[in-house]
């Protein structure tokens, strides 16, 4: 004769009922986050897309952008074009790194026809050419064009890691827009609220480098969903696997 499986503890009973009830929950909360995952990464490839194609658009001309922002739209990253003579003796330095390097981006108030002033990203120099004096070449004179990608002004610090800007050392360490028109004595009401990074088009000199922005959003929500949904069906396996051997 067979011997009857002897009964289980009810502690044991308890929490494999407690583990019954709470299975759905899991499994709820895991699928959850795996669609949310996959709003996301439609999300994500929609905002690409959309950057791939401002980025090679027809460049648009300072006042086009301007209006956009009004209008509330995006402009980061959007192709654009400006001519007029760079103020050099205005410029402001962004500590940064290029191709493993440190220095600064030059920010340089480009007065257009009208009157008005664009700061542009003119590009990278090495930390020990921050001063002007110190690279004479790259001090052009007379009318100049422009062409790059318009970048969004920040309305704050972007995170508190982030040093404070140093106005005094005429030193940033984030794109605040306002301090820069300010400390370097321009109307705000006559700065256009948006940046422009130049592109790398070769300058007299070769200072600075042009053709610094970085557009490397990543995008892992794949493998987000796919961690997710995985994770709840090894959660349904498991529980299978755990009912059929308390049946057998």
């Amino acid at each position: 004769m067979t011997e009857a499986a002897s009964p289980q503890p009810p502690r044991h009973r308890r929490r494999f009922w407690i583990g019954l009830v709470l299975l759905p929950v899991a499994l709820a909360v895991l699928v959850s986050l795996g669609t949310w995952q996959v709003k996301r990464l439609y999300w994500k490839e929609a905002l690409l897309a959309s950057i791939e194609e401002r980025s090679h658009a027809e460049p648009l001309t300072p006042s086009a952008i301007e209006e956009a922002v009004k209008a509330g739209e995006a402009i980061d990253y959007r192709a654009a074009r400006a001519s007029g003579l760079f103020l050099h003796d205005k410029e402001r330095h962004f500590f940064s790194t290029f191709k493993g390097q440190s220095g600064f981006y030059l920010f340089t108030p480009l007065e257009l026809d009208d009157g008005r002033y664009l700061f542009v990203n003119r590009g990278f120099v090495p930390y020990d050419l921050k001063e002007p004096a110190t690279r004479p070449q790259s001090l052009v004179a007379g009318p100049q064009q422009i062409t790059g990608l318009a970048r969004a002004r920040l309305s704050q610090k972007p995170s508190f890691v982030v040093p404070d800007n140093d106005e005094a050392s005429n030193l940033f360490y984030w794109k605040d827009l306002d301090l820069m028109a300010a400390s370097a004595g321009l109307p705000a009401d006559r700065v256009l609220p948006f940046f422009l990074d130049a592109d790398a088009t070769p300058v007299p000199g070769g200072l600075p480098l042009g053709g610094v922005t970085v557009i490397d959003l990543p995008n892992s929500h794949l493998q987000y969903a796919v961690t997710w949904y995985g994770l709840a069906l090894a959660l349904l396996a498991v529980s299978g696997f755990a009912w059929m051997k308390r049946k057998s």
